[in-house]
């Protein structure tokens, strides 16, 4: 076979096995949003950070059950794209992921979502309220950054560096849900409290007649329960994880193509 008739490399015969994996985490991750609702047509992103400090992205256009591995974008911190990829990316949709990327070098993994249980709760002048264990578990853990119109502007990443600081979920006011995590299943567990949590405050505000308040003190301590890190990190990256990618391999296993 000539050169010129050589049949083209495949994506995971082009990268590194640790690229190759976290092509297939990410790309699980993207199917998982899809499998729970959670997407908003070809909209919202999560990105995941590779170690020379490239970027994986979705392509701009798909639905987020259409992902895979293969399909994903490498692009820089300004969202430019730096493979031979055939699809494009949306650069204005990785702004708030660059703010994140930017300064926490810890959050290899960043989710957006805007659901409706999330952006309601975003809406609601009191935030996440402490009606349930899930909420009372990571309402510690939230930061909140005020809304200034559509997400494009370089300008607004200072602000939302300094209201997320050092935590890892994000309430953006008026707009979505936001998580971080060193892998991109501690983001995507992290998402999932997040938004059950605000899934069943929006069912308990909208069905309750009278609310029932945990006794003083309840919050502050149910606070501290969750915040041991290494069982937190062993539970999801060993435990979770591999559970969820076994639901997904069940259900449709292409996300590893």
């Amino acid at each position: 076979m000539s050169v010129q008739e050589a049949a083209p490399t495949s994506v995971r015969e082009s990268v590194s096995p640790e690229e190759w994996e976290a092509r297939v985490n990410l790309a699980a991750c993207y199917r998982l949003v899809a499998h729970y609702g959670w997407d908003d047509m070809i909209f919202t992103h999560i990105s995941s950070k590779l170690s020379d400090g490239t970027f994986l992205i979705n392509p701009y256009g798909f639905f987020f059950d259409e992902i895979t591995a293969s399909s994903l974008v490498k692009i820089d911190l300004e969202g430019n794209k730096l493979d031979d990829s055939p699809h494009f990316v949306n650069p204005a949709g990785f702004t708030i992921h660059s703010a994140v990327h930017e300064i926490r070098h810890d959050a290899n993994c960043v989710i957006h979502l805007h659901t409706i249980p999330g952006t309601a709760v975003s809406t609601a002048e009191e935030g996440l309220l402490p009606l349930n264990q899930t909420a009372m578990l990571i309402r510690e853990e939230l930061a909140y950054h005020e809304y200034e119109g559509v997400a494009v502007d370089h300008d607004e990443r200072p602000r939302l560096q300094e209201d997320l600081g050092d935590k890892n979920m994000m309430l953006l006011w008026n707009h979505g849900t936001l998580t971080v995590g060193e892998t991109v299943a501690e983001a995507f567990m992290r998402m999932y409290y997040l938004e059950r949590a605000c899934e069943m405050q929006v069912a308990t505000l909208s069905s309750a007649k009278q609310l029932h308040n945990p006794m003083q003190g309840i919050p502050e301590r149910t606070a501290t329960q969750g915040t041991d890190p290494e069982l937190a990190q062993k539970v999801t990256n060993h435990l979770a994880w591999p559970a969820m990618l076994r639901k997904l391999d069940r259900i449709d296993p292409s996300y590893r193509d």
